[in-house]
């Protein structure tokens, strides 16, 4: 196979734009596909002519590509796409990898690789961790779970934008490891949006008081990520508050599945669960500290 693919993208929202605009740098050929065609075709009309095509099906998508990049809001969504309508994936190249890179949950995952195991199908799971702007620094993580020989040749694709990608075992075990690194990023969040209420209701500005998280011993990446969408309410939504919502029941479903005490994680959910019902649903994560503030 050529070093330059064919690369289905099904699900063209924020990550799999920026996905998209990685990929035809490297060279390869995009094939778009969106549930709501006119964003497939405004991101189509920001790359260079020729290099991209959005299409009018999944299934006009599917069989241009070599790998299909999945990235829809759930996984009932990806099944549904890929699996309810047996057209869908007819006529597709006997060598297609397809991979699913949102945070759908191990049990979709393993449904998704059962159910295209029957059509001789590949499939790799391999949801992530960053954002749009590590994404363009290529600093994205690839957690990837499925066949070993099968991860390896998408490796190529993903290093358009990652700059690793780890493997993790059977098909799930990439949601598994994705869900325990978003507990820990939604908990972190909860913590640092609780003690910046803590501070601000003491006296202390909060710009002066994310100053010294940034210089403390939380200063992970992610805190130092966040400072803007933290302090200034017009920054950019990068997570909203009901994907974490999302997020969390998969977490403890999973914890639930495993015999895994996840007692902080109930707290946390519970906090969010508060934002949303008091209208935070569509706000980034870190309005959080908004909320608590007001409450």
């Amino acid at each position: 196979m050529s070093n330059k693919s064919h690369v289905a993208i099904l699900g063209v929202g924020k990550m799999g734009a920026a996905m998209a605009k990685e990929l035809v740098a490297a060279g390869h050929s995009v094939h778009l596909w969106n549930r709501n065609k006119s964003v497939a075709d405004e991101l189509l009309a920001s790359l260079p002519q020729g290099s991209t095509q959005s299409h009018n099906t999944a299934h006009d998508a599917l069989v241009m590509a070599d790998f299909a990049m999945c990235l829809f809001t759930n996984g009932q969504v990806t099944q549904s796409v890929l699996l309810d309508d047996p057209q869908t994936l007819t006529g597709v190249k006997s060598n297609l990898i397809v991979i699913d890179m949102g945070t759908s949950g191990v049990d979709s995952a393993k449904a998704l690789d059962q159910g295209l195991a029957l059509k001789a199908i590949a499939f790799v799971d391999a949801p992530v961790s960053g954002s749009v702007a590590t994404i363009a620094a290529h600093q994205l993580l690839v957690m990837a779970s499925g066949k070993e020989s099968d991860v390896k040749k998408v490796e190529p694709i993903f290093a358009a934008f990652a700059k690793k990608t780890a493997y993790l075992g059977i098909a799930g075990a990439g949601q598994a490891m994705k869900l325990a690194v978003n507990l820990i990023v939604h908990s972190l969040n909860a913590a640092v949006s609780e003690g910046l209420a803590l501070a601000t209701a003491n006296g202390i500005e909060a710009s002066a008081a994310y100053d010294v998280l940034e210089e403390s011993v939380i200063a992970a990446p992610f805190v130092k990520y966040k400072r803007a969408a933290f302090l200034d309410p017009s920054a950019p939504v990068a997570m909203r508050i009901d994907t974490v919502m999302k997020d969390m029941g998969l977490i403890l479903d999973l914890g639930q599945a495993s015999k895994t005490p996840l007692t902080s994680a109930i707290a946390v959910r519970e906090l969010y669960a508060q934002a949303q019902r008091a209208g935070f649903d569509a706000q980034d994560m870190a309005a959080l500290f908004s909320y608590i503030r007001q409450s």
